[in-house]
Parts: structure tokens; sequence; C-alpha cells
């Protein structure tokens, strides 16, 4: 209790309730559209401080919140079987991105921050849903299993490339939301054996990471309740926007 008083201490109550906010609209996003927590949490702390030390704060709301995803729908072991290529591949492209890349919180990793969430703004706002054929699953899933490693060990976000293939599986609302759940899980647990090794991940990073799943969690009973009385539709519309937005702020200001 001591480390977790002494980390929000060292923030400061400026960053501490950014933190809480940021974790309740990160979990709300969740909650209304299935994806979104490390995403919106990493391009909002990530403006104010080293991108290993926000990675670190979204271990446990990330982790907690994707297991529980995972965890219902009926459809987990079958997913398991055919994905399991790109879950290897990811944990492999992220253990070798800490190895080469890791997160130094140089400008370029915020730029690169920047240009992940921007890629995937675009790619949600203009690209059409791609179907992938089953003969190129074998080896089209370990390579965006591998790329969206690198690119978690490098920015802590792990959406790029995994979640447009994922949706490009041709798999039905329930099955794609657990596979969400699924790869965020591997990609969420990959980063965090990363963070260990290198250090950025103690004891004090994961009381302060317990303390940020209040929020998190809270956010996404209220997203979750939200889904139910405004369009999805049109909010996953405005999600996209203000995360292309965000992402072109940290590239061109990283």
């Amino acid at each position: 209790m001591n480390t977790l008083a002494s980390f929000y201490q060292n923030l400061g109550l400026t960053l501490s309730l950014l933190v809480i906010a940021t974790f309740l609209l990160a979990g709300m996003i969740k909650g209304i559209i299935g994806l979104g927590l490390p995403t919106i949490a990493m391009g909002l702390l990530g403006l104010t401080m080293a991108p290993s030390q926000a990675a670190a704060l979204l271990i446990i709301p990330a982790t907690l919140t994707n297991v529980w995803q995972l965890a219902f729908g009926g459809h987990l072991r079958g997913l398991i079987k055919r994905l399991w290529p790109m879950l290897l591949a990811i944990f492999i492209g992220t253990g070798a991105g800490t190895l080469w890349i890791g997160m130094a919180g140089g400008h370029w990793v915020v730029r690169g921050l920047g240009a992940a969430l921007l890629l995937y703004a675009l790619s949600g706002l203009f690209l059409p849903t791609l179907r992938v054929g089953a003969g190129h699953e074998r080896w089209l899933g370990p390579l965006c299993g591998v790329l969206t490693g690198v690119i978690t060990s490098a920015t802590g976000v792990f959406v790029i490339p995994a979640v447009p293939y994922l949706q490009a599986l041709g798999l039905n609302r329930d099955e794609l939301v657990q596979a969400l759940g699924l790869s965020f899980t591997v990609s969420t647990l990959a980063l965090a054996g990363g963070l260990l090794w290198r250090g950025a991940l103690g004891g004090g990073e994961l009381s302060a990471s317990l303390l940020a799943l209040i929020p998190a969690v809270l956010g996404m009973w209220l997203g979750q309740w939200l889904r139910q009385r405004i369009s999805a539709l049109l909010f996953k519309r405005v999600f996209f926007i203000g995360l292309g937005l965000l992402g072109g702020h940290l590239l061109i200001s990283g």
C-alpha cells in the first residue's frame, strides 16, 4: 500500500486524476464497442508520461477485462484451435521486439504509437470489410501475429494488424468479440513479460495498475449500459475520428 501511495504521490494530483479519467473513458469505450482500452489508455497517458510507464499501468485492467471478454461466448476452444499460430507469433514478436526495440520512451516510439493509432483509425473509417480465405490463414495469421507483437513491444498498442485480420476472418459477432478478447489477453500477458524482463514492471507499477482497474471496470459497465441506448455505429465513427486526431497529434508532436 505504501508503494501504491508513493507511486501516485510521485505522479502528482493532476496526473493521478488523468489516470483515473483515462481508464474510466477507455473502459467505457471498450464496453460499447468491445475494444479500445489499451489504445485509448496509451494514447492519452502517452501525452504526459513515458510509454513504458503508461503500458505498466494498463497491464491489470487490460488483462482482467480481456479475460472477462474471452470467457463468454461458447467458442473459446474452436478459436484457440484456429488462431493458435497467430497467438504464438504474438508472443514471439513481442519477445523479439522487447530485445530489439523495447520502450525507451524516445520520440520515435511516441511517433510510432501515433502512427499505429492513425492507421487503426483510418482502417476503421475507410477500409471495406476484407475477407481472408482459409488457404491464406496459414501464413497470414502468423505474419500478423509477429507484426502485432513487435508493435506491442514498442508502443503498448496491440490492435494493428491483429484487429483488421480478425475482422477479415468472417467470424460472427460473438466469435469476433471473443476472438478479440483472446488476442488482447495474449498480447497483454506478452507485454507484461517484456516489461518485467526490462525491469519496468515492479511492485509500484502493479499496485498502481490494480487501482486503475476500478475506473476501468466502472467505465466498462457504463459503456455496456450506454450501448443499449445509443447508436453503436455513430459512436464507432466518432471514436475512430477522435482516435485519428489523437494519433495525428502524437505523430506530429512526438
